[in-house]
């Protein structure tokens, strides 16, 4: 296999020629993770029948979420990954009730790169949702998948009580590393660290509603930002569904890109709102 900067993260023959050998690529390089389970090797694989069919052109309603409600400009085609776009548009299913979470990730002209789902939920835990708001106490799994239904980071934030915390890991369980919230009180701020708990970045919300997000690095310059855009007054109103853009300013180095994408599918589940604004 030939690898390059846009392949997606995840299993593919060993580029060693190791027989009956799986090795995890994360996107930039090869990893030290191998895999010699047979009955996952077929999974692996992604003939070109799984592509999901993209539209045949620009989504207009995607581009305007883009563009004018969060404030990117329009620019040139990324790498077609969740690891390779310069801005992913994060939609939430939108339910009346919601007992899974459950988000659709897509470019910023509308076409479908990835999803993700919580996984791992017990029936006590989806009705307890249904009745009340203490599932936000509760541990929770998300798993984010590429355009083939490929995972490629699992994000669990444990049961909390004031301040959350979501570990990142690759799907052969490697940590990645974590987002720490900082505090409680005032405009929310999250750490960023790595696998062995260096900080690498930060996330700042930019007010204190924690909808919208400045994204730093070691040294506080800001390489992403997250902006929650308006889902509409109906859907506001009458369902959970949370939308956001994340804009990426330019290429970064793992474990940073990885966290950035984590962090723009766990703002909503670290950050779950009781309470619904127009904003």
């Amino acid at each position: 296999m030939t690898t390059h900067s846009n392949t997606p993260a995840g299993w593919y023959p060993d580029p060693h020629g190791a027989p009956q050998t799986l090795r995890y690529w994360d996107g930039t390089q090869w990893t030290q993770h191998t895999n010699t389970d047979q009955q996952q090797a077929p999974q692996q694989q992604v003939p070109q029948q799984q592509v999901p069919q993209q539209a045949a052109g620009p989504d207009p309603r995607v581009q305007r979420q883009v563009q004018q409600q969060a404030g990117v400009a329009a620019g040139g085609p990324g790498g077609g990954s969740l690891f390779t776009e310069p801005v992913l548009v994060v939609n939430q299913k939108a339910k009346l009730i919601e007992l899974t979470n459950e988000y659709k990730v897509m470019d910023q002209n509308g076409n479908q790169i990835g999803s993700v789902s919580e996984i791992g939920q017990s029936a006590l835990k989806k009705a307890l949702r249904f009745v009340s708001s203490l599932d936000q106490f509760m541990t929770h799994r998300l798993e984010i998948r590429d355009a083939y239904g490929q995972p490629q980071l699992v994000l669990t934030r444990p049961a909390k009580v004031f301040k959350s915390k979501v570990l990142v890991s690759r799907p052969d369980g490697s940590p990645v590393g974590e987002i720490v919230q900082q505090n409680m009180i005032g405009k929310i701020n999250f750490a960023m660290n790595d696998a062995n708990g260096q900080q690498v970045g930060a996330i700042k919300a930019e007010n204190w509603r924690a909808w919208n997000f400045a994204i730093v690095d070691h040294a506080d310059n800001e390489v992403a930002r997250i902006t929650k855009t308006w889902e509409g007054l109906a859907k506001t109103m009458f369902t959970t569904a949370d939308n956001y853009v994340l804009q990426i300013h330019y290429k970064l180095p793992e474990p940073l890109l990885s966290l950035v994408v984590a962090t723009a599918l766990t703002v909503d589940t670290a950050l779950k709102q009781d309470s619904r604004g127009l904003g």
